[in-house]
């Protein structure tokens, strides 16, 4: 009975090692087996700018999204400086608004009658001058020299304060020159950019994920001081994913670009993920010491690279795979 338990359990096994061959080991002649490593293109995440962490919205392992916020900066500083810029703003735009509005119908005619007191009074000081003179003339000793003297000075200072205040009224009713415009479209353009650099300065506190991906590493915590030249986040980027193999130089006339290709891997020989040739290499370089056949680790290989569409995302960064090429049919 034990001899034929020990039968059985061999023809088991021998059955099995055939059927794992079979699933490893291509049948075909046509087919070409490859072995390699999943490569996955990474991306370092760091802020624009530097300051304090307030907040890390993704650990590692957290699959991320084109466009997800996954971390905040402490931007309540630049915020009050945002708000002090923006009051400046409006305070050159109303500037900008009363010198192209000119002087409103009110100040002109406030003016008018400030011209019109000054003629008056200067009137008033004319006929008071010349009824002085008229009596200095008379020699009757009625008015002192004294006195003509001061209502010269009067009548003159009120003919000057009407000159005065009818520049001012063309001034006014002329408006302000266009330098004066000039200067203040200048100002307030300024204050509008020192604004929008003070936004611009508010988004970089924000952080966001530039691809689809996975967080590989979160090197950083809330509280840390960083800056644009200390990355955050190391991010896997899920698309495109592919294989890096090397092929030999008599294999390298038998695969072309666009060619299928299936990837094996270990945890899941028998279903294995679908692939393309995308890219083949035009330069011979010595085998990598990652491939462990004794045979290629004296030759010159070219680099292939398998792009696969791992819809269920079973292939891992760096995982060893084979690739099987149907070499007798093309694309």
């Amino acid at each position: 009975m034990k001899k034929i338990l020990i039968v059985v359990l061999l023809a088991i096994l021998a059955l099995g090692g055939l059927w794992w061959w079979s699933a490893r080991a291509p049948t075909d002649a046509n087919v070409l087996a490859l072995h390699g490593n999943v490569d996955i293109r990474q991306v370092s995440l760091a802020f624009d700018g530097g300051g304090r962490i307030l907040e890390l919205r993704a650990e590692e392992g957290d699959a991320v999204t084109a466009g997800q916020v996954i971390g905040l900066l402490d931007t309540r500083t630049l915020a009050l400086q945002a708000k002090q810029a923006e009051a400046q703003v409006n305070v050159q735009r109303q500037t900008l608004l009363r010198l192209r509005n000119g002087a409103r119908p009110e100040e002109i005619a406030q003016v008018r009658a400030q011209l019109a007191s000054a003629e008056a009074t200067a009137t008033r000081a004319e006929q008071d001058f010349s009824r002085a003179s008229r009596l200095q003339a008379a020699a009757s000793g009625a008015i002192s020299e004294q006195k003509v003297d001061l209502a010269r000075s009067e009548a003159e200072a009120a003919r000057a304060r009407v000159e005065e205040v009818r520049a001012t009224l063309r001034l006014v009713e002329t408006g302000p020159r266009t330098e004066e415009i000039g200067a203040a479209e200048a100002q307030l353009a300024a204050a509008e950019a020192n604004l929008a650099l003070l936004r611009h300065q508010i988004d970089q506190g924000t952080l966001r994920a530039p691809v689809n991906g996975v967080v590989r590493s979160r090197l950083l915590e809330p509280g840390d001081i960083t800056s644009s030249q200390r990355a955050v986040f190391a991010l896997a980027l899920t698309e495109p994913k592919w294989v890096r193999v090397y092929v030999s130089q008599p294999d390298l006339g038998r695969i072309r670009p666009g060619m299928a290709a299936q990837v094996f891997t270990d945890s899941h020989p028998g279903k294995p993920v679908a692939g393309r040739v995308g890219y083949i290499s035009s330069v011979a370089e010595f085998t990598p010491k990652p491939v462990q056949t004794e045979e290629l680790r004296t030759s010159l290989v070219y680099e292939v690279r398998v792009v696969v569409q791992d819809v269920n995302d079973v292939l891992r960064l760096g995982q060893p795979v084979t690739v099987r090429i149907s070499t007798g049919t093309m694309p």
